[in-house]
């Protein structure tokens, strides 16, 4: 049988709106991201309170990532959209109207973790929707929703700067979360593929499997670099070379457009290279510009590298996720969950390991090196694992085939 082109064989409404959401719920998340900046100037923050600002909504969405994760294998997708849309609404609310105490925005960092679980729920009703051949293209297109980082950098210290106060960013957030609920609505179909609910004993026969560890660690890096770079880096441009708000956020900007849109790429060139090979090749890109960061060049050659950088994430993440769906055919929902909630973990770790060796060295070179040694760290665990992969689940030239093998056993 022929098999049928990507636009004809899945849901065209539910991949866009898989994109919506996730691209406007990643717009909420990182809010604190471009205005930790000028919150910091307000409450005369230290490196290492800087840097909990941004990491808060992070560990909040790899929390809450294993509850949608749950949630989207038990009510569905939709359902589950739609309930994260909801609650988005709430830290908003609170941001705009309560927040007058570091203690209450840090409560709110926290909280804007329920715009970062959307991942949960975004690619499941993406990646149900399409066949193994189109599964790299399909979770890159709904993944690309974290291009919502890009509005955020350019106009939240705008809006901030044209009211003279940050609260208003929150309330104006509202407007479009409140459309997106209304397409998302209209438009988003669960797959009628939907696998049982699972029970959470599933989660821990899922953890029982090696590979679900492997790729929470590679998508601890790529992600969780995205991200974690994503939400620190106005950080690093004001502090480091006394940017203000606005410019560190539009330097900023600039890194983030390459990770945002090149998700899409990263998973189309693994469903035709094979994932092995383009996450090797991406891991030692990603650690090369690290380490030519580390160096604290000008500006300019920063941002280069920073720029290429994270394009390599931003394609990590696509690679990751054209293998996990395939390898996990049954379970999507959970494994999505747990590895988007390792994701978010490395996004968590990624702003403390900057901040606190900033603080304690007065240098941001330490950190840089560790993590371009976290990036190298993931090629020498691909190198271990590639044999026992393609005997099982890989086909000929590293792409994805039907899983031959019952799952194979961890060792105790």
């Amino acid at each position: 049988m022929e098999k049928k082109s990507f636009l004809q064989s899945g849901h065209k409404g539910s991949l866009f709106s898989a994109f919506l959401y996730f691209d406007i719920s990643f717009m909420v998340w990182v809010l604190l991201g471009p205005l930790a900046v000028i919150i910091a100037q307000e409450y005369g923050l230290d490196a290492a309170q800087k840097a909990n600002l941004v990491a808060l909504p992070i560990l909040g969405g790899s929390i809450l990532r294993l509850v949608l994760g749950y949630l989207t294998d038990y009510i569905g997708p939709k359902r589950t959209g739609q309930l994260g849309l909801g609650l988005t609404v709430i830290p908003l609310v609170i941001g705009w109207q309560f927040a007058d105490s570091l203690s209450n925005v840090y409560m709110v960092a926290l909280m804007l973790g329920v715009a970062g679980a959307s991942f949960a729920a975004a690619l499941p009703l993406a990646s149900r929707w399409y066949p193994p051949e189109h599964q790299g293209l399909a979770m890159g297109i709904a993944g690309a929703g974290n291009s919502g980082t890009i509005i955020t950098t350019l106009f939240a210290n705008r809006i901030a700067q044209h009211y003279g106060d940050w609260h208003i960013v929150f309330g104006i957030a509202l407007i479009p979360i409140v459309i997106t609920f209304i397409v998302f609505s209209l438009l988003a179909k669960d797959s009628p593929n939907q696998p049982a609910p699972k029970k959470l004993r599933d989660y821990g026969n899922v953890l029982k499997q090696k590979d679900s560890w492997l790729f929470c660690l590679l998508y601890a890096v790529t992600f969780g670099g995205f991200v974690g770079m994503s939400n620190y880096l106005t950080i690093f441009f004001n502090t480091q070379y006394n940017l203000d708000p606005i410019r560190a956020a539009d330097f900023t900007t600039l890194c983030v457009l390459a990770g945002s849109f090149f998700r899409p790429v990263g998973g189309y060139l693994a469903d035709r290279l094979g994932g092995i090979r383009m996450l090797m090749v991406l891991y030692g890109v990603i650690s090369l510009m690290l380490l030519g960061v580390s160096t604290l060049p000008s500006i300019g050659i920063t941002t280069t590298l920073l720029f290429i950088g994270m394009m390599g994430l931003g394609m990590g993440n696509g690679s990751v996720f054209q293998l996990v769906p395939q390898r996990f055919q049954q379970e999507i929902g959970i494994v999505t969950g747990i590895v988007g909630a390792a994701g978010g973990l490395g996004g968590f770790f990624l702003p403390k390991i900057l901040g606190n060796l900033k603080l304690s060295t007065g240098s941001f070179t330490p950190g840089f090196l560790i993590l371009s040694g976290i990036a190298l760290l993931c090629i020498f665990v691909i190198l271990i694992v590639q044999k026992e992969w393609k005997r099982t689940w890989i086909g000929e030239g590293g792409k994805v085939s039907a899983l031959r093998v019952e799952e194979p056993q961890i060792q105790a």
